[in-house]
């Protein structure tokens, strides 16, 4: 069972960044694909950004693309989300997850059903 671990949450004002932080203490992401979800109050989950370990090969969502990065280091994680001029409507629950096999990135990157690991999640709070 592979354990996922967010952290890095918290309470920003509009405007602001955080980085938010996926590990998997004793497990290396070697062919996965590792996604970012939230979850606003009274929403749906939502897909938002996801990156293939083997080749660093990226997906974002519209809502976030330009605004957030998500990235690794050399030792494939922790996989990181850097989110940059954070609006109030970014308040969520953040969730990171992971997929068996790198080509999720490919064939269907932010399909929830896709991934195979979730973490609990952390609140990142956005205030105007």
């Amino acid at each position: 069972e592979v354990q996922l671990v967010e952290s890095g949450g918290g309470l920003v004002q509009a405007g602001g960044s955080l980085r938010l932080s996926c590990a998997a203490p004793g497990f290396t992401f070697d062919d996965h694909t590792i996604g970012w979800f939230r979850q606003a109050p009274g929403k749906e989950r939502e897909g938002i950004a996801c990156l293939s370990s083997s080749d660093g090969s990226t997906y974002y969502a519209d809502s976030v693309k330009g605004r957030f990065t998500i990235s690794s280091d050399n030792a494939k994680h922790p996989v990181y989300l850097q989110m940059n001029s954070l609006k109030p409507e970014d308040t969520a629950v953040y969730y990171c997850a992971a997929a068996e096999g790198s080509i999720v990135v490919v064939t269907t990157p932010l399909f929830e059903a896709a991934y195979d690991y979730w973490g609990q999640g952390t609140q990142v709070t956005v205030s105007s």
